[in-house]
C-alpha cells in the first residue's frame, strides 16, 4: 500500500509505514477521527470492471471502512464495513454492513464484492420496484479507512473466489457445535402434524455437503483445521433420529442418513445422497481413523442405496420420498426438477460405483423425461 495513495483530510489524521509486531511485515498504520462524518483518510479510485475489494485490517479502536460509489446518474452511495454486530441496515444513501463487534485488535481479512453488496442496498430501497434495482451501474469511486488500526493487502480485482470460499468455510468452522453438527433452527413441516421437526434437528443432507465444503478447503488450503472439522461432522450419523441425529432403519436393516430426521421416517432420495457424496469425500482425503469412520458410514449407505433406489422409481418418474410406506399417505412424486436433481446424482454415482445397477436406473430415468414408461402387464 503506497502512503502517497491516500489523502489525509486534515492534520490531525497520520498515516506512516511500520513494521507489524508480531510478523514483522510491513504495515502502514493510520489514525483519523471515528465519526462516520468525517470523510476518513482516502484513496481514489476510478474503476469499473474490479470490483472486489480486499483487504488485511486491525482496528486498535473503533474504526471502519467505506467504499464510495458513484451511480451511473452521477450520485454517491456509500457502503460502511463497521465494528457492529448488526448484519445490514440501509439510512438513504448509506449502507452499513457489520463484520463484528468483538474484532478490535484482530487481523480481518476483508473481502467484499462491492457490487453485490450494492445490489442488495438496492433492494432494501427498492424492495418493490425491480427497475430500480437493476439501475445498478456503478464504478468504485474511493476507499476510506477510518479510526486507528493498521491495513496491509489493499487491493481491487475481477473476483476472489478462493477467499470468499474459505470464508465460508471458516464460517463452518466457527458455528460447529459440541456434537459435530450444524444444527437447523428452524421448524420444519414435512407433512403438518405428521412429520415435523422443532428448530434444532440436524439434517444428514447438510452434514454431508458442509463436510465436502470442509473438504475442498482442505484441499485448496492444506489447513488441517478443515478436515478436523469434517472428521466431527460424522458423529451425527450414528445417533438415531429418534434421539437427535440423522440415523433411521429401513425394515431394521438398512442404514439410511436422514434430510430430515423425522418420526416416521421419510427417506428422502436426494439428500440421502448428498450425505453419502459427503462421505465418499472424507473418506478418500482424511487419515486413519477418520477415513476408516467415513468409509464404514459410506459403504452402510451404498449397501442400503443399492437396495433401495428401485423403490424410487414410479414406472414415468421418482419419488421424493418414502412417505407412502412409512406414513401411509398418497406418494409425494419428485416433480420433474427433482427428477432431474436424482439423474445428475445418478451420474455422479456412475463415476464412484461399477454396480450396473445405477447406469440402468439412469438411463431408464432419462427416458422418463422424453415420455418413455414402464410397460404394464
Amino acid at each position: 500500500t503506497e502512503l502517497s495513495d491516500w489523502l489525509l483530510p486534515d492534520r490531525k489524521s497520520e498515516i506512516r509505514s511500520r513494521m507489524d509486531d508480531n510478523t514483522d511485515n510491513g504495515v502502514v498504520e493510520f489514525k483519523t477521527a471515528t465519526n462516520l462524518k468525517n470523510p476518513g483518510i482516502t484513496k481514489s479510485a476510478n474503476e469499473k470492471i474490479l470490483l472486489t475489494l480486499s483487504m488485511d485490517i486491525m482496528f486498535i479502536n473503533n474504526g471502519s471502512v467505506t467504499v464510495l460509489l458513484q451511480t451511473g446518474d452521477g450520485n454517491l452511495f456509500r457502503i460502511h464495513y463497521i465494528l457492529s454486530d448488526n448484519i445490514i441496515k440501509l439510512e438513504g444513501k448509506d449502507l452499513y454492513y457489520g463484520i463484528g463487534s468483538n474484532m478490535k485488535r484482530k487481523w480481518i481479512h476483508l473481502t467484499r464484492q462491492v457490487m453485490v453488496d450494492f445490489q442488495k442496498g438496492l433492494t432494501l430501497q427498492y424492495s418493490k420496484n425491480r427497475s430500480m434495482k437493476m439501475k445498478s451501474a456503478a464504478r468504485i469511486a474511493a476507499i476510506c479507512v477510518r479510526g486507528h488500526g493498521i491495513m496491509d493487502n489493499v487491493s481491487l480485482s475481477f473476483h476472489a473466489h478462493k477467499d470468499l470460499f474459505l470464508d465460508a468455510a471458516n464460517y463452518f468452522v466457527r458455528h460447529q457445535d459440541s456434537k459435530g453438527g450444524w444444527p437447523v433452527k428452524v421448524t420444519r413441516k414435512l407433512i403438518p402434524e405428521v412429520m415435523e421437526l422443532e428448530p434444532g434437528w440436524y439434517s444428514a443432507m447438510g452434514q454431508g455437503q458442509a463436510i465436502s465444503l470442509l473438504v475442498r478447503a482442505y484441499v485448496a488450503s492444506k489447513n488441517n483445521t478443515y478436515l478436523e472439522a469434517a472428521g466431527k461432522a460424522l458423529d451425527i450419523f450414528d445417533i438415531p433420529s429418534s434421539k437427535g441425529g440423522v440415523l433411521a432403519k429401513f425394515l431394521n436393516s438398512f442404514d439410511w442418513y436422514e434430510e430430515y430426521p423425522t418420526t416416521p421416517s421419510s427417506f428422502v432420495l436426494n439428500g440421502f445422497i448428498y450425505s453419502l457424496i459427503g462421505l465418499y469425500d472424507l473418506k478418500q482425503m482424511a487419515t486413519s481413523p477418520v477415513s476408516e469412520k467415513a468409509a464404514e458410514l459410506y459403504n452402510n449407505g451404498m449397501r442400503t442405496l443399492k437396495a433401495m433406489l428401485p423403490m424410487f422409481d414410479s414406472g414415468t418418474g421418482t419419488f421424493y420420498d418414502l412417505r407412502h410406506i412409512t406414513a401411509g399417505l398418497a406418494p409425494n412424486r419428485a416433480r420433474w426438477d427433482y427428477h432431474k436433481v436424482h439423474i445428475k446424482q445418478l451420474y455422479l454415482l456412475v463415476q464412484l460405483d461399477s454396480d450396473p445397477l445405477f447406469k440402468d436406473t439412469l438411463q431408464r430415468w432419462k427416458g422418463y423425461m422424453k415420455g418413455n414408461i414402464a410397460p404394464h402387464n
